[in-house]
């Protein structure tokens, strides 16, 4: 997400974080169009006019609601990843270990992103940058990954191993069947080592 994309923020005050906190979670578990500028000021403890005051209107609670949960899963796979060994494959795999924990802790519905998405699908809305641009960064995050393992084949790889990450993710949140990210990670490691093959064979 390139700096003229971001969405403009608001600084938050207390109050401001309790509307954030009631509305993340209403958004998350009801859906974005589902849930009104009345509930969120209710469950925040807040009157309108502070909710109003504090954010100007619906649409930038969504845009602090998804950029909130953008930096935190930032910040929570930095720490998988700076936990894990440092070889290229380990730190990939790393990635999907952090989305099972994420995923086991905070998003029983699936990922948030795709679940806005679903119901944001105007590039105009001022949260649609931040859903792609999540998605964007994710991608990058795998090719760069995968560059260590198959420099010539990075794109490829990268492509491969993010559709096996959001394929599971969805899974998850449809509850498809047990445990999607566990199996992706298991295609992935086998994904990698034929990478890995294929890279030592040229």
């Amino acid at each position: 997400m390139g700096t003229t994309d971001r969405p403009r923020r608001i600084t938050m005050t207390p109050a401001a974080r309790r509307v954030l906190e009631a509305a993340g979670r209403l958004f998350y578990e009801r859906g974005i169009h589902a849930v009104g500028v009345d509930l969120i000021a209710a469950e925040a403890g807040v009157t309108k006019k502070t909710l109003y005051d504090r954010f100007g209107s619906k649409e930038q609670i969504v845009v602090e609601y998804l950029a909130d949960r953008d930096e935190r899963w930032r910040a929570f796979l930095a720490q998988h990843l700076d936990a894990a060994r440092p070889t290229p494959t380990a730190r990939v795999t790393a990635v999907f270990d952090a989305s099972r924990a994420w995923s086991a802790q905070y998003s029983s519905k699936g990922c948030s992103m795709v679940n806005a998405h679903a119901e944001i699908s105007d590039p105009a809305h001022p949260a649609y940058p931040i859903i792609t641009g999540q998605k964007q960064w994710m991608l990058d995050l795998f090719t760069d990954l995968a560059r260590d393992i198959d420099p010539d084949g990075a794109g490829r790889l990268g492509r491969t191993l993010m559709l096996l990450h959001e394929g599971a993710l969805v899974a998850h949140g449809l509850n498809s069947f047990p445990d999607p990210i566990g199996h992706a990670r298991e295609q992935a490691q086998a994904v990698l080592a034929a990478a890995e093959d294929s890279a030592a064979r040229r």
